[in-house]
């Protein structure tokens, strides 16, 4: 229970930061924002699917890949992410497999690449109770995490390991904005 506090935790501090970093952007006045692009960037983070660089990878590991381009991700990472999650759930290690038809192989392939996967032709949600509409992209109210730990730790029909499946938090304490953007005022 203290890891999945601990990974919520880093979660809403990983969403509230920013995702690159500009040298020049310390100029900002709080009265009156002034958007300037101008400077040099650098990726700093990945937050395509959250909590799997904090989950899958050693902490010596981390930096590497939020700078590594998802292209070669999954060569970089695949493998170490399939030992991590062979050593979670030990259902992966019996030749289980996943709500979605994955073994480990699969399941840490399609995890090593953090990218966020775009339905041209359906429902576009991170899971909305359908299988086939499972990371197909993201919605500010998916639960995000508890789908993850679904995926991780729920077996072939999210009911296995029901104490570690869900993060038991059903919904963001603000409501989202219909326009931009979008979020709710942290006041």
């Amino acid at each position: 229970m203290k890891n999945i506090k601990i990974l919520t935790l880093a979660l809403t501090v990983s969403l509230i930061a920013f995702n690159c970093s500009n040298d020049d952007d310390n100029n900002m006045s709080m009265e009156e924002p002034v958007l300037d692009f101008s400077g040099t960037y650098s990726q700093e983070d990945q937050m395509g699917r959250p909590a799997v660089n904090t989950v899958f990878n050693a902490s010596s590991d981390k930096d590497a890949f939020n700078v590594t381009t998802p292209s070669a991700q999954n060569a970089a990472f695949q493998s170490k992410f399939e030992a991590n999650l062979l050593a979670l759930s030990p259902a992966y290690a019996d030749g289980g497999m996943n709500a979605l038809g994955q073994d480990a192989a699969a399941f840490t392939g399609l995890l090593a690449t953090d990218v966020l996967n775009v339905s041209l032709d359906g429902t576009t949600t991170f899971y909305d109770g359908e299988p086939v509409n499972t990371l197909s992209g993201r919605a500010l109210a998916d639960d995000v995490i508890t789908v993850e730990l679904l995926l991780i730790f729920g077996g072939e029909d999210f009911s296995e390991n029901p104490g570690l499946s869900n993060d038991n938090v059903s919904e963001n304490d603000k409501t989202f904005l219909s326009s931009f953007p979008y979020l709710a005022s942290p006041h």
